[in-house]
C-alpha cells in the first residue's frame, strides 16, 4: 500500500499541434458511445484545416464540420442518438487524410475508478476459472487507461489503448469489479456497456481530483492554496493530470469508484475529499448530471479497537456515508464480505452486483431496493434511542453471510437483536447497548445510559455485523456524533 513517488516519472510534451490527422486515444474500433446524449468526438489536425466527422449505421447518420484550432485540435459535438441494435462506423475525415473506425455501438458508458481495489482483476478474484470461461459478452466493450502521472499540467490525451470486446480472452485482467458491475446492468438493461478502467493500486483519493474539484469545496482551501504554491499535497491532481485528464470531455453515464483504504486516516474529512472528486469530475466531463457511485470499505482487521467509542477505519466510513448528501450518489456496503486478514477480498461479485443494483435504481428507473438500511434520523426517547433508516425495502432482518472469499446467501435469523450498536451518555463516555428491530426502527437502550446523547453502529474496522434489510443488503455503519 505504498504511496507512489511521483517525482521519478518523466514529463511528456502535450502539444499535438504537429500531428497529422488524429482521433483522441480513447476513440477506437469497437468502442462504446454514450447514448441519449451529445457525442463528443475530437482530436487533432494540421491548424486551421477542415474537418468532417461523421458516424452512420446505414439508416442513420450523424454529420458535422469544424476547423482545428492554432494548436490543431478540434473537436464536435453529434447529435444524441440512442441504440437500436446496430453498429455503428465512425469516419473524420480532413484535406486528403481519412481515419475509421468501425464496430462502435450505442450504449451506457461507465468510468471504474480508484486504488486496488477496483484494480483488482477477474483472474484474482473469486471462481476466476470459471468466470473467465463464461465472460463471452460481446455487447461489453472495455477500455484500460495504461497507468501515468503526469506532473504538472494536465496530460491532452490518454496513454495509448484500445477498446477490447468482452470474451475469454480479454477479461482476465480487467477490474473484477468493474466487468460484475457492467455485466449485471448488460444483463438487465439488455444495451451495450462501456466500461473505461482507470485505477491504481496504493494511491489516494487526491491525485485523482482536478484542482476545480478542490476550488468546490471550501473546506478544502489548504488543497487550493497548496497547488497555487506549485506544493502538490498528498500528490493532488496528478494521476487526473495522467490518466483522466486525457478522457474528458467524452461523454459518459457515471462513474463507479472503490477507493479509501490509503486515505483511512482522514476520517471524517474524506467527506470533503469525496464532494471535491465527484463535483470536480462533473465539471471536467462537463456533465452536472454524472452519476457517482462508490463502495465502503470492507470490514478489516487493521486498527480494529473493540471498544465502545470504537475507532480504526470506523471514521473513514462514517466521510464515505456522509458524502452521499451529493446528489446522483449511491454507496455500496460490504461490510459482511470483508476479510480480516486480507485487504483485498475475493468476493468481487457481489461488490459489483451491489453498485449495479444503485445504478439500475436510480439511473434506469429498475423497481428495486438500491441498498442496505442507511441511517436517516434518530429519536431520544428517555434512556431509548430510536433509529430510523431509508431503504427497509421488505423489512428489517437479522442474518449472516459469508466474507472473505466466498459468496455465500445471507442466513437469516430469527433474532431481532442486532450487534455492533453503542450509546453516547451525558458525560461523552460510549458503552455498548442492546438493539432490537421494531418494525422499521431499531430501538438501542443500555441500563450503564440513562441520559444517551449520541448513537453508533459498526463504529470499528471489524466489528461484527449482522443487521439487513430482507432483500439481503447489509445496513450502513453510521455515528449521529459530530
Amino acid at each position: 500500500m505504498k504511496l507512489l513517488k511521483l517525482s521519478l516519472l518523466p514529463l511528456l510534451a502535450t502539444s499535438m499541434s504537429d500531428a497529422e490527422l488524429k482521433l483522441a486515444q480513447v476513440f477506437s474500433d469497437h468502442m462504446v458511445l454514450q447514448q441519449n446524449a451529445p457525442i463528443r468526438v475530437w482530436g487533432w489536425a494540421d491548424p486551421g484545416a477542415s474537418v468532417q466527422v461523421n458516424l452512420t449505421d446505414l439508416k442513420r447518420a450523424a454529420a458535422t464540420k469544424t476547423k482545428a484550432g492554432p494548436d490543431g485540435k478540434w473537436m464536435v459535438n453529434l447529435a444524441p442518438q440512442n441504440y437500436q441494435g446496430k453498429t455503428w462506423t465512425l469516419s473524420v475525415v480532413s484535406g486528403e487524410e481519412k481515419v475509421a473506425l468501425k464496430d462502435l455501438l450505442l450504449g451506457e458508458v461507465w468510468i471504474c475508478s480508484g486504488q486496488s481495489n477496483m484494480e483488482w482483476s477477474v483472474q484474482g478474484s473469486a471462481k476466476a476459472q470459471e468466470e473467465i470461461a463464461a465472460a463471452t459478452h460481446p455487447q461489453i466493450r472495455m477500455f484500460n487507461v495504461p497507468k501515468h502521472i503526469k506532473q504538472n499540467e494536465p496530460q491532452e490525451d490518454a496513454q495509448e489503448a484500445d477498446w477490447q470486446v468482452c470474451s475469454p480472452q480479454t477479461i482476465a485482467g480487467f477490474s473484477a469489479v468493474g466487468y460484475y458491475f457492467g455485466r449485471a446492468l448488460n444483463q438487465e438493461l439488455k444495451v451495450p456497456i462501456g466500461l473505461v478502467g482507470a485505477n491504481w493500486g496504493g494511491t489516494r483519493i487526491e491525485p485523482w481530483t482536478p484542482p476545480v474539484g478542490f476550488q468546490a469545496v471550501p473546506e478544502l482551501k489548504d488543497y487550493v492554496e497548496a497547488l497555487e504554491q506549485k506544493n502538490y499535497k498528498g500528490g493532488a491532481t496528478q494521476i487526473y493530470n495522467g490518466m483522466v485528464a486525457g478522457l474528458t470531455p467524452l461523454s459518459v453515464r457515471g462513474a463507479i469508484w472503490y477507493q479509501g483504504e490509503s486515505n483511512a486516516g482522514d476520517g471524517l474529512r474524506y467527506e470533503y475529499l469525496k464532494h471535491a472528486l465527484v463535483k470536480g469530475w462533473r465539471s471536467v466531463f462537463q456533465n452536472e448530471d454524472l452519476s457517482f457511485y462508490w463502495v465502503q470499505l470492507a470490514d478489516f482487521g487493521r486498527g480494529h479497537t473493540g471498544k465502545p467509542e470504537g475507532g480504526g477505519w470506523g471514521p473513514v466510513r462514517e466521510g464515505q456515508r456522509r458524502a452521499l448528501a451529493l446528489e446522483k450518489t449511491g454507496m455500496a456496503v460490504i461490510m459482511d464480505i470483508g476479510d480480516v486478514s486480507d485487504i483485498h477480498p475475493r468476493n468481487k461479485q457481489d461488490v459489483g452486483a451491489r453498485l449495479a443494483r444503485l445504478a439500475l435504481n436510480q439511473d434506469y428507473g429498475k423497481d428495486l431496493v438500491p441498498a442496505g438500511p442507511l441511517y436517516k434520523s434518530h429519536q431520544i426517547d428517555g434512556s431509548k434511542v430510536i433509529v430510523s433508516f431509508d431503504h427497509v425495502g421488505s423489512g428489517l432482518a437479522t442474518g449472516s453471510k459469508g466474507g472473505g472469499h466466498r459468496m455465500d446467501p445471507v442466513k437469516f435469523s430469527d433474532s431481532k437483536e442486532v450487534l455492533a450498536f453503542s450509546l453516547r451518555d451525558d458525560k461523552g463516555q460510549w458503552h455498548f447497548a442492546k438493539a432490537v428491530i421494531d418494525g422499521d426502527t431499531v430501538v438501542v437502550s443500555t441500563d450503564a445510559v440513562a441520559k444517551p446523547t449520541a448513537v453508533r453502529y459498526a463504529y470499528d474496522s471489524d466489528p461484527d455485523v449482522n443487521f439487513y434489510n430482507k432483500e439481503g443488503l447489509p445496513a450502513s455503519p453510521f455515528s449521529t456524533a459530530d
